[in-house]
């Protein structure tokens, strides 16, 4: 199942409803599931490749004590703030501004224009301290994705929630 924007996050600790949280693709929801939103968060950086090693080593500390805790959800969202340390210092790796696009695709009105708008590039101007960041971030997300306790609590959490 896709991830339910629907829900009332400002409302619902999903550490206590478990069953509403659904995983999505890539990074949806990584700054709506509470109370992870709240414990991660002030942990995530990337500025410099110091800052991100800091920052993707707390945050997959916090995703190994989520797992030792048996919380899937808490798991799921330390692994989004990973995945999205990665995406994020990519972007500013590649364009300076952290804007990918002249125009934004997704305040298109008309799926053409999303289309037209996502072939607008903006050029590549590479930085390698943020590119750095991202493989620094990139190689802890790809631990927590790959960790066999996370993906038997991803399937055990999607054969009993997302049928």
């Amino acid at each position: 199942m896709s991830f339910d924007y629907s829900l009332d996050f400002q409302n619902i600790n999903f550490r206590e409803h478990p069953e509403l949280y659904r995983v999505g693709k890539g990074e949806q929801g990584v700054l709506l599931v509470e109370p992870y939103k709240s414990e991660i968060l002030p942990h995530w950086r990337f500025k410099t490749p110091d800052i991100a090693k800091k920052s993707s080593e707390d945050i997959y500390q916090m995703f190994l004590v989520y797992l030792q805790e048996n919380d899937f959800v808490g798991a799921d969202m330390a692994r989004k703030f990973l995945q999205m340390g990665y995406t994020r210092s990519r972007r500013y790796a590649n364009h300076k501004s952290g804007r990918k696009y002249q125009s934004n695709p997704q305040t298109e009105t008309s799926v053409a224009a999303r289309e037209e708008a996502r072939k607008n590039i903006l050029p590549y101007d590479v930085d390698p301290v943020k590119a750095e960041s991202a493989a620094i971030f990139k190689e802890k997300w790809l631990l927590a994705k790959t960790n066999e306790k996370y993906l038997q609590l991803l399937a055990q959490h999607k054969l009993s929630y997302e049928k």
